[in-house]
């Protein structure tokens, strides 16, 4: 009997980019850390993250995200959604530093945002968003390629959701359109139908087809799913022409896995329970839902619960939790609307460990992991998010 031999199979330029070891400069993934990072059972870890902080002082301004772990929301000096946390880092003129505690492109829209003499940095830039990289810069051009050869790109406004990345963002600025956020989705696509007939609506199709659907009376079949994998994106022509909503084949990864069934179980193991699950959400699992709306709304609907109800939520688990353990004392039953735990895997590579890791290094003297938009970029992108912030 042999031994059969190792192959000598060497790692594929998808494969080292997926493990963290290369860049893509048009991607969400990003590059391993440089630098040595402090080991994560090191008992000093929070003393020294505390220390940093302090030597920094009003020189540094640290954000983070709602979905961000306990250990670094601890040191973050605001909270919030994406979008409240870069007009925070704006609002913030005079730090020198923005450490941005979500994933990047939420730390480009900072950069976009503030002034030039900031500096934004991401404390691992390996801290992407899945549903962003599911939408590319040259991916939409062809899209919009094929908008035009049916005749539609004309009376066609791209609508962008927050969580895009810059060049997105700078294509709809480019394109006449707008960004929007969870919370202003409606307002947003009522602004675009007086500007044209269609909406390109990008990357988030569950967004896209829960406001319109749900918020605004269309029907699913005002909707049609352009795959960016497909030929003309698996659409003809006539589709294009007699669809109101473009959505584009995105989602995110959290949300988009509660189903129908984690509504139908939760039910019945809680007799009374609330449901309530963000609009990123799949179409069926809003319409069984009670309540739907944005992270901040989520927040709001459990401060505003009365003692003793008993709520399921369909968002990240960091968030959850937090707020579990936050109304426990008022007498709030707050559970993970799905059985299975999950994560947000690419915000959670902001841990305690990669935190220290740029902070000690601000407090040296050494920027690490900024990150800059290319200016034309961000021009076009701050064009798009100013539309958004003019909104009625």
């Amino acid at each position: 009997m042999t031994t059969a031999q190792p192959l000598d199979v060497q790692p594929s330029p998808l494969a080292l980019l997926l493990l963290g070891r290369e860049a893509d400069a048009k991607s969400e993934r990003g590059v391993e850390c440089p630098g040595d990072l402090p080991a994560p059972s090191d008992p000093d870890l929070v003393e020294r993250a505390r220390a940093a902080k302090a030597r920094l002082s009003d020189k540094v301004f640290v954000l983070g995200h709602h979905y961000q772990r306990d250990e670094v929301i601890e040191f973050a000096d605001v909270t919030g959604d994406s979008f409240k946390l870069a007009r925070d880092a704006a609002a913030r003129p005079d730090a020198e530093y923005i450490v941005f505690c979500g994933v990047h492109f939420m730390a480009e829209s900072a950069d976009i945002l503030t002034s030039a003499e900031q500096q934004v940095v991401l404390p691992d830039l390996a801290a992407g968003c899945s549903m962003a990289d599911m939408a590319t810069a040259e991916q939409v051009a062809e899209c919009w390629d094929v908008l035009t050869e049916a005749g539609v790109a004309d009376v066609t406004v791209p609508v962008s959701y927050m969580n895009s990345s810059a060049d997105i963002k700078a294509f709809t600025g480019k394109h006449g359109g707008t960004i929007c956020t969870s919370s202003n989705a409606e307002r947003a696509l009522n602004w675009a139908f007086e500007q044209g007939e269609k909406i390109l609506f990008l990357p988030d199709q569950h967004l896209g087809r829960n406001t319109a659907v749900r918020d605004m009376g269309m029907s699913l079949d005002d909707c049609v799913l352009y795959n960016p994998h497909k030929p003309n994106g698996g659409l003809t022509a006539e589709e294009l022409r007699a669809a109101k909503m473009i959505l584009w084949r995105g989602h995110c990864s959290v949300h988009g896995r509660f189903s129908l069934e984690s509504v139908r179980d939760v039910r019945e193991r809680i007799p009374g329970v609330n449901v309530l699950v963000h609009p990123e959400c799949r179409h069926e699992v809003v319409a069984a839902a009670d309540y739907v709306g944005s992270t901040e709304y989520i927040i709001k609907t459990l401060e505003a619960a009365p003692a003793g109800s008993k709520w399921a939520i369909g968002t990240e688990l960091n968030l959850v939790r937090r707020l579990a353990n936050r109304f426990a004392d008022e007498g709030k039953e707050i559970v993970f609307l799905d059985k299975t735990v999950c994560f947000c895997s690419t915000m959670n590579r902001i841990d305690l460990p990669h935190l220290v890791w740029a902070l000690e290094s601000l407090a040296d003297g050494k920027v690490v992991n900024r990150i800059e938009v290319d200016p034309e970029v961000a021009s076009f992108s701050k064009l798009a998010l100013e539309r958004m912030l003019a909104l009625p």
